[in-house]
């Protein structure tokens, strides 16, 4: 231990360890007054132990699943900080996806093939000892989908696989914590840390909100991607149930976390140190809250006190001890314990009994000085016991001061609240009890205060002048002034152009910078007084101009015909500066409450230099006048000299009084203080009456000092009363004030509403009715009913979902309301509750209803495959609300010609149970538009249309190569046929017009001697594709033998519908291109003739269903 000191000091640097040191210390201070001791303080060495060896088996995990990383660090003292990180020593990236938990797992809600790695490695550092331990790397391997069907393709065609989905979508489940409720209690002040983490795909979105409430404003904060929730400085109105809700477009999935607040121990009142004398009378008070509530034990010099020396003085009654003709052997230091299981309070207190005459401990003959009209506090620190009285005399034979013009503080101090130059002198202050009496001697100098009597005046100087601010000034004789210029708030300029002179300052060759605000501030060591001017520089003008400025500020201000309530103010008007005075603004100091502050008072006309101004009491008035015209306004004036009105009683009482309780057992009265000077007078007090209405009672009242509130405690449950606050000070009270109704506290409504009825109106509206509660058992203001309602299941799908209740709000004392919104052919539960100021009274019992049966929604889906010369296959998924039993499905549909106008509409009822229709007889290459929908016994639902084309018979194709058609895939197209366009018609036949042109010269060069290169290129390739336009030289390609079978290349498009009409393209070269035996002769001549099309492979790659571009349309042809 420190010499001369309490401080132990452990040190083991040169050998030792701190384990050997381990446990629970107290310092006790000891002399004859007693024994203090010190709160329990623990000892503990940090740890920092290694991590258990363990062998991690690699994780294999398919695309979209969850996945939690155990970390499960070694437990050490202090707990280590928990952080993810890879072989780089770089912190793996966290997100909605992929977060870190409370106890250090790393939970992922879906995995993706970017999670496969080696090096996921948990860290744990452990502040304490200033060391990091790591875990074994964990390797993740994730398995997607599409490498499985890559592994596969070889086997398998794209059919097989065709449609299946990569990754399944799931809806939300929560990884932590596990179940539906769980438990959590957090001590007072210190910060709750909710946690849920869900798996999902699409990854779920967290929600928090708190059943029965609000989460708190300003404390709540969300974390680790509103996964965490965390409330600062908790307390017991935090306790309740947290839901946590994960959700994605699949679902939702909550958990519910009831939280208590517990507390240890916190002061409500701490013991505090007791000075008595012998024979008096004093108490020891240690209260204490907490949950639960502390036991409170009393120490007696660190002793139990039941053990402690008998004191007869001393009586331990629970939470206080009680001092009765104490002598002074009973000096003691006492100690309180305030426990529970969550920790103590311990706190020391001295009570000393001493007999002590009287003792000033303030200098003597002190001197004190201040400025007149300001306050001043004269000091007289006083000790002795018992506690001495305190009076104070002027003048060495002078009288006990007393009235209203001293204040005397309990501490001993003399405030003279407006000190003037008669104030100067000796004062004197005695302080006696009953062992002595002493005196000591101050003095007080009262100082003029210091004055501008010339303020510097705004300036307009023209460039390169010169020109000079005035500051001349009065102050007292003793103090020694300092003046300093300033220019814009800031120092002057570091320039010999500014010359400052005792009552001036000077610029010499002004510029366009020195334009500005200069101020002059005089400084002594009582007080501070400042004057600013503007200075506007301007270049000089042609011709003399008349300077419009401010008007200079009134002066000679003199106060005549004074009286209690009124006074009379004259003043003579400043220069006008070449714009007439408009007005003059009157302001008032009030020196005794608000020093320093002016306020309005009135504003006269510009013509009149004298006005009545009305006064309050207890007011120490000084006045200043401002001058107004068109430029702005005047400096103000200096001030009146000064006017204390008398005291008097208050003329008017507190205002918005108002009755409202904060618990079921009291009643809060509130009210708006009086104002300063609307207290009239010293000792400014209310009086609080209060009554219950309509019962025969006497009022009940207390004086209250100056504050705006007064709680009645004990009071019966919102039971109206009478109230009334009066003001008051040391000269009497205010008019009898108004009486205002008020209501004590709140509580929940005690019976819930009877006799509830639900009336259906239709599929998706209900009457709900209920009869009112009595008033007597709403225990509060009645503000409506609440209407809890929720979906149990659908009778159409019989299955069940999360319950979602809807709450609908009737305000007032209604007995019926309406539930829009309900979704038809359904069960619903509900109840009705009744609501006042305090919350929500008891449910009702549950009422089951049903919505009738509604028109169904439109079918999920129309698919619309597997299209042959005539016929189409539909496929169609049943409604996603069919709000009741379905009865059948309504197909329509009709053709669309090449102009796009509809054909006769065909009407065709399918049975309910169906879900797929093969439509045949159709008509070959025509587009198709269908309309399906489904019905109930009340009526059809919403339709949903499709379209789609039939083959074109292939007998009509003119060698044109068809298209395969994809395996299970819909041949259905809301596209418009580029095929059928006129444009696209205009085009083609412009196309075939210039092929027809370049046959004609092709056919004249040949009978000229000319050779066509066609046969050439057969004779050079023995088995030719399809060539398609040139795109160097916009020629065509070559034309392939008739017996080739080749496909068209993936280049290639058709149209849309996947056919070429004949009558699209009269004269292209449709009828001369593969698939027929006419052939070109060496000459050019064209040989053989148009035969039946030959039997051809599928095209491949051409599963676009886009409009073809021309130049593509024009390739198709070739």
């Amino acid at each position: 231990m420190k010499p001369n000191s309490g401080t132990l000091v452990i040190n083991i640097m040169n050998g030792g360890k701190a384990e050997a040191y381990e446990g629970v210390y107290q310092c006790t201070a000891r002399n004859e007054r007693g024994a203090a001791i010190s709160n329990n303080i623990v000892i503990r060495p940090s740890r920092s132990p290694l991590w258990t060896k363990e062998k991690l088996e690699p994780n294999h995990v398919r695309e979209g699943d969850s996945l939690v990383l155990h970390c499960r660090p070694p437990v050490g003292l202090p707990p280590p900080i928990i952080f993810w990180m890879d072989n780089a020593f770089q912190r793996l990236p966290q997100s909605e996806r992929v977060s870190q938990g409370l106890n250090g797992d790393l939970y992922f809600s879906n995995v993706q093939p970017e999670d496969t790695r080696e090096d996921y490695i948990c860290y744990a550092r452990f502040n304490h000892t200033q060391t990091i331990q790591q875990k074994q790397p964990i390797s993740v391997k994730v398995f997607s989908m599409d490498s499985l069907n890559d592994t596969i393709a070889a086997n398998l065609s794209d059919t097989d696989i065709y449609g299946a989905k990569p990754v399944t979508e799931r809806q939300p489940v929560l990884l932590t914590p596990t179940g539906s409720t769980s438990t959590k209690v957090e001590l007072r002040g210190n910060v709750l840390l909710l946690e849920c983490i869900a798996a999902g795909l699409p990854t779920p979105v967290i929600r928090w909100i708190k059943e029965g409430g609000e989460l708190p404003a300003n404390r709540t904060f969300f974390e680790n991607f509103k996964k965490t929730l965390k409330i600062t400085d908790v307390s017991e109105a935090d306790s309740g149930n947290y839901k946590c809700i994960a959700r994605n477009t699949l679902g939702s999935a909550h958990h519910v976390i009831s939280v208590t607040v517990k507390a240890a121990p916190y002061w409500i009142t701490a013991p505090r140190n007791l000075v008595l004398s012998p024979g008096e009378h004093g108490n020891l008070i240690c209260r204490a809250n907490g949950n639960p509530k502390p036991d409170i034990s009393w120490l007696a010099n660190g002793v139990p006190i039941a053990i402690a020396p008998e004191d007869p003085s001393r009586k331990v009654d629970g939470d206080t001890i009680i001092f009765s003709h104490v002598q002074e052997r009973s000096s003691a230091v006492y100690q309180c314990n305030a426990s529970n299981e969550y920790g103590y309070l311990l706190a020391n207190a001295f009570v000393n009994v001493l007999a002590e005459p009287p003792r000033i401990l303030t200098p003597a003959n002190k001197l004190y000085q201040v400025i007149a009209d300001s306050p001043a506090l004269l000091d007289c620190a006083y000790f002795g016991s018992p506690k001495p009285e305190i009076e104070w005399f002027k003048g060495v034979k002078g009288s006990i001061l007393r009235g209203n013009e001293y204040v005397f503080h309990e501490n001993g101090t003399l405030e003279i609240p407006v000190a003037q130059k008669d104030s100067t002198g000796t004062y004197t202050c005695v302080a006696r009890n009953e062992l002595g009496k002493t005196q000591n001697e101050v003095q007080l100098e009262v100082k003029d205060p210091t004055m501008i009597i010339k303020q510097p005046e705004y300036k307009v100087i023209q460039r390169y002048g010169q020109v000079s601010f005035e500051c001349i000034i009065k102050h007292d004789s003793t103090l020694s002034p300092t003046v300093i210029w300033l220019k814009d708030n800031d120092e002057l300029p570091d320039d010999e152009r500014f010359l400052v002179g005792k009552d001036n300052l000077t610029i010499m060759n002004v510029t366009d910078k020195d334009d500005g605000t200069y101020t002059c501030i005089v400084n002594t060591t009582l007080d501070s007084v400042s004057a600013s001017a503007v200075l506007t520089v301007v270049a000089a003008p042609p011709t003399p101009a008349i300077i419009y400025a401010r008007p200079n500020p009134p002066f000679d201000l003199e106060l005549t015909g004074q009286l209690e309530r009124s006074i009379e103010l004259s003043w003579i008007p400043g220069d006008e500066n070449n714009s007439p005075i408009t007005s003059f603004v009157i302001e008032y100091e009030d020196g005794l409450h608000e020093p320093g502050v002016w306020h309005y008072q009135t504003e006269v006309p510009g013509t009149q230099t004298t006005v009545q101004l009305k006064l309050s009491p207890y007011v120490n008035y000084s006045f200043r006048v401002i001058a107004v015209n068109e430029i702005g306004r005047s400096q103000p004036s200096e001030p009146s000299e000064q006017y204390l009105t008398k005291s008097a009683s208050p003329d008017e009482n507190p205002s918005n009084v108002q009755g409202i309780g904060s618990e079921p057992d009291n009643l809060v009265i509130t009210w708006e203080s009086l104002k300063g000077f609307q207290s009239n007078g010293p000792g400014l007090q209310y009086k609080v009456s209060w009554r219950q209405k309509d019962v025969d009672d006497e009022w009940t009242s207390v004086i209250v000092a100056n504050v705006s509130k007064y709680i009645v405690s004990g009071t019966p449950t919102f039971v109206p009363y009478e109230i009334k606050v009066q003001a008051l000070n040391d000269l009497g009270y205010a008019p009898e004030p108004s009486v205002v109704i008020g209501h004590s506290g709140e509580d929940l409504p005690m019976v819930a509403p009877g006799n509830v009825q639900v009336f259906v109106i239709n599929s998706t509206l209900a009457k709900v009715h209920w009869d009112p509660v009595p008033l007597k058992t709403v225990r509060g203001h009645l503000q409506g009913y609440k209407v809890y309602y929720w979906k149990v299941q659908s009778l159409s799908r019989r299955s069940r979902r999360h319950v979602e209740k809807k709450i609908l709000t009737f305000r007032g004392n209604k007995t019926l309301g309406m539930l829009p919104g309900l979704e038809p052919y359904s069960s619903y539960k509900l109840n009705v509750r009744v609501v006042n100021g305090k919350g929500e009274g008891p449910a009702s019992p549950d009422k089951l209803f049903r919505t009738p049966e509604g028109v169904p929604g439109s079918p999920s889906f129309l698919k619309i495959t597997n299209p042959t010369l005539d016929s189409l296959t539909l496929e169609w998924g049943s409604p996603t609300h069919p709000n009741g039993v379905l009865t059948s499905y309504i197909l329509k549909f009709q053709p669309i010609n090449n102009t796009h106008e509809l054909g006769p509409l065909v009407e065709i009822r399918i049975p309910a149970n169906e879900s797929s229709l093969i439509l045949k007889n159709l008509n070959y290459s025509t587009r198709y538009k269908f309309y399906f929908n489904a019905q109930t016994s009340v009526g059809s639902g919403n339709q949903i249309t499709e379209e789609a084309v039939t083959i074109m018979d292939e007998g009509k194709m003119a060698g044109i190569l068809r298209p395969a058609v994809g395996a299970g895939k819909a041949m259905a197209s809301r596209q418009v046929d580029i095929a059928t366009q006129g444009w696209f018609i205009g085009l083609m036949c412009a196309v075939a017009l210039l092929i027809l042109i370049l046959l004609i010269v092709c056919f004249i060069r040949r009978n000229k001697g000319g050779k066509y290169p066609v046969k050439e290129k057969e004779d050079a390739h023995a088995d030719p594709e399809i060539q398609p336009m040139k795109e160097d030289d916009g020629t065509f390609g070559e034309y392939s033998d008739a017996e080739d079978h080749k496909p068209l290349k993936k280049g290639s498009r058709t149209p849309s519908d996947r056919t070429v009409k004949k009558e699209d393209s009269d004269d292209s070269l449709v009828d001369y291109g593969e698939g027929v035996n006419g052939q070109f002769n060496e000459d050019g001549s064209f040989i053989g003739q148009y035969s039946g099309k030959k039997e051809k492979e599928p095209a491949e790659g051409n599963e676009s269903s886009e409009a073809p571009s021309p130049v593509n349309a024009m390739n198709s042809f070739v």
